[in-house]
């Protein structure tokens, strides 16, 4: 059993809302076009380098920060340049949830906070976080880096203890865990690995799995 929580940390992009809304595709088409267009790289090495690079370093970014003296700025405002209002639509269901949760509320994700805001105002409940920290919290190094965790736990200055991390890639929870959070997966297979306490279909069922840490 575990103490009420002070804070939840949502990842972003297919945790807030479905992966059928597909939205990434664009954001997937844009990275290549940065990719081929800006950084000059062949075509055809463009997959197989972004394969590499989210094996090595867990985002596009890192590979090309680290490869070709990319400016991440350039890359976060290019890649995000895409009009979420096409795939998303408002959520007052996922609004009226949130907002009768007793915790503290913040966004952690590997996007912008400008992506961050667009996602959220599209979907309605930018008025339930208190906070988004994005990929520029621990100098662009992203999840699952142990040192953007740190960070966002120092900022909120608090208890890792105190946290409940909710996702939907596994290995994001796996240094949440590690530091001692409470961790939530949603999607993904019942097979569960040891750093995921909870697994739930749709953020949606969120309440009830806060309770199930409860119990």
């Amino acid at each position: 059993m575990m103490a009420t929580s002070e804070f939840i940390l949502f990842d972003l992009d297919n945790t807030l809302y479905a992966p059928e809304c597909d939205l990434f595709s664009l954001i997937d088409c844009r990275i290549n076009c940065f990719m081929e267009e800006i950084v000059g790289i062949a075509a055809g090495d463009v997959d197989p380098l972004r394969r590499y690079y989210w094996q090595e370093y867990g985002v596009t970014l890192q590979g090309l920060i680290r490869h070709f003296d990319v400016d991440p700025e350039a890359y976060l405002y290019y890649v995000h340049d895409v009009d979420v209002t096409s795939r998303l639509v408002a959520d007052p269901g996922l609004a009226t949830i949130l907002a009768n949760l007793p915790q503290r509320k913040v966004v952690f994700t590997n996007g912008s906070s400008a992506h961050a805001e667009r996602v959220l105002a599209a979907l309605g409940i930018r008025q339930e976080f208190e906070a988004v920290f994005d990929i520029r919290i621990a100098n662009y190094l992203p999840k699952p880096f142990s040192a953007p965790y740190e960070e966002v736990v120092a900022q909120l200055k608090t208890a890792p203890s105190s946290c409940v991390m909710i996702e939907d890639v596994a290995k994001n929870l796996a240094p949440a865990k590690v530091l001692g959070m409470a961790t939530v997966l949603v999607g993904g297979s019942d097979e569960l690995p040891p750093y995921v306490d909870l697994r739930i279909d749709t953020i949606h069922e969120i309440t009830a799995a806060l309770q199930r840490l409860q119990e």
